[in-house]
């Protein structure tokens, strides 16, 4: 395949020619050294799903006969890139196979593993589809199917998270959502952290965001935790404005408003009044962003106040208790 060409000249051994040529005077640092990280790591994927393919008997498979994979890594079809490939695969064939098992439960039916795009196009333009077929387990099926997306088609951050959380929720233990994903602990860590507090439904709203990076979903996610924001972002994107703009407006502008949320928030004092039933105590309440004082007026606020006090922890457990009440 030409992406094996692409990426020789990344992992292949040194000629003796290249091993005399001088060392750079530079050291890689800071950006230079992670563009060459970036290249590696990618590369090391791409080796990885090409394994899933090596020499394999290539067949020609009736796209009527296929069935999705059982785990969806994709949020939405670029359009853009999918008329690309479809006037590629009709001006020179399908270059690469795509992969697919016998179905689990459907016999006579094959089920994809990676090439959901390639056999879709396959399907537009009336003809077969190249396929290598091949019987894998569920867990065969989801690892060769993330490292080939992770190495294909460079899913953002937030698709490899509810990727991630996805096979999480099916019950694969985390060093096989890492195998799947080609990533290590820590990484994997960072994405559940988001796909954990994102909900679905606000994820799948935004899309791709191919743009958005890793630290941006996670100060995104850590936002939302609030349910204040949670209910405001839960709004905003059934709002037209929202739908009217692409994956990576939606992110940003979400942000912004969030950000404004929280400006109004801070800068507008929350301020009240409280008496008691019997008229004996009266209480001034007043908030501005993460200060709020409530001041007590009566004859007996001296002994209201230290009831109060000693009794924080159990009225803290109760607003605890019903904040998890609202969010369920």
């Amino acid at each position: 395949m030409a992406r094996r060409d692409v990426f020789s000249n990344i992992t292949s051994p040194k000629s003796d020619d290249q091993e005399r040529k001088p060392a750079p005077t530079y050291a890689a640092k800071g950006a230079s050294r992670s563009m060459i990280s970036s290249l590696n790591e990618l590369a090391e994927k791409a080796a990885l799903a090409d394994q899933n393919l090596a020499g394999e008997q290539v067949l020609e498979l009736d796209t009527a006969d296929l069935d999705g994979s059982f785990v969806s890594d994709r949020m939405a079809e670029d359009d853009v890139a999918y008329s690309e490939l479809v006037e590629a695969i009709r001006e020179r064939g399908q270059d690469s196979p795509i992969l697919v098992r016998p179905h689990p439960s459907k016999h006579g039916r094959y089920q994809i593993v990676f090439g959901h795009r390639r056999a879709r196009a396959a399907k537009d333009l009336g003809r077969k589809v190249r396929a290598v077929v091949k019987e894998i387990t569920d867990a065969q099926h989801v690892i060769a199917q993330g490292q080939e997306n992770s190495a294909r088609q460079n899913l953002s951050f937030i698709e490899r998270s509810m990727f991630a959380q996805r096979l999480l929720d099916l019950g694969y233990d985390k060093p096989t959502i890492q195998s799947a994903l080609a990533t290590d602990a820590p990484m994997l860590t960072r994405m559940l952290s988001v796909s954990g507090r994102v909900p679905e439904a606000v994820a799948t709203k935004i899309g791709p965001a191919k743009s958005i990076g890793r630290d941006r979903w996670i100060d995104f996610a850590q936002k939302i935790e609030k349910p204040s924001t949670k209910k405001l972002v839960l709004k905003l994107v059934e709002g037209d404005t929202f739908g009217s703009l692409e994956s990576d407006a939606r992110f940003e502008f979400l942000v912004s408003e969030i950000k404004k949320a929280d400006q109004v928030e801070k800068e507008v004092p929350q301020k009240g009044e409280w008496r008691a039933g019997d008229a004996s105590v009266r209480a001034e309440f007043k908030g501005t962003g993460k200060s709020y004082s409530i001041a007590l007026k009566s004859d007996d606020a001296g002994n209201f106040g230290r009831f109060i006090a000693e009794n924080l922890e159990r009225l803290h457990q109760e607003f605890l208790s019903s904040t998890k009440t609202e969010e369920g």
